[in-house]
């Protein structure tokens, strides 16, 4: 049996904004498990749709009984394919992706589409959607559970990096956390902060 996910997000922002910011998503700071992406395929067609075919690379860490399962030896990395289709007639990017290898332990289908909505043309409504399944006898059930829950946690980070990718593109600093080189500035220039008064800070922009 198969694992079913589905979710929509209103984004507060334009439909080309969010295209834009989908192609500078990595690297970010909340998309650590993704180690590589690469374009194998890019063409414009008649009817003017950008078809892209992009090859990821993900960590995948098992869970500790499932560690007892397989070979010590099996890849902990993850094979992706991104096929997308941006179309600029009726505004959509919509993506399918799919992983290459461990397809036995389990299957991992995902299909996005980003639409401008029709009565709000400053959002972008996104709805995404998953399948979950798994081959290995005996174990389908715990395996598709586990999948399931790792696809919500990481999905929660995709829209994150999104975020993130669109704070970058309108010139807004991300929040993040500081490392010890910001410490040592943050206390150099403290003196600095408390003899000036203090001017409105810009928030960053929220866009979900």
């Amino acid at each position: 049996m198969v694992k079913y996910f589905s979710n929509d997000v209103d984004i507060r922002t334009t439909w080309d904004h969010v295209v834009s910011a989908f192609w500078q998503r990595y690297p970010n700071p909340f998309s650590t498990h993704v180690l590589t992406e690469d374009v194998v395929l890019r063409e414009v067609t008649a009817d003017q749709r950008l078809l892209s075919r992009r090859l990821l690379t993900k960590t995948n860490r098992m869970p500790r009984w499932a560690e007892f399962l397989f070979p010590s030896n099996l890849s902990r990395s993850v094979y992706i394919v991104e096929d997308s289709v941006v179309d600029p007639v009726t505004k959509s990017l919509t993506t399918y992706t799919w992983n290459l290898n461990h397809t036995t332990l389990m299957t991992v289908e995902e299909r996005c589409v980003f639409q401008e909505s029709e009565d709000r043309p400053a959002f972008t409504l996104l709805r995404r959607e998953a399948w979950i399944s798994s081959g290995v006898y005996g174990f389908s059930r715990p395996i598709q559970e586990f999948g399931l829950a790792r696809f919500k946690s990481n999905q929660v980070k995709a829209m994150k990096g999104l975020e993130y990718a669109l704070s970058n593109l309108h010139g807004e600093a991300p929040q993040r956390q500081p490392c010890v080189r910001d410490t040592v500035k943050t206390a150099t220039e403290k003196a600095k902060t408390l003899a000036s008064a203090a001017a409105p800070q810009k928030q960053p922009q929220q866009y979900v």
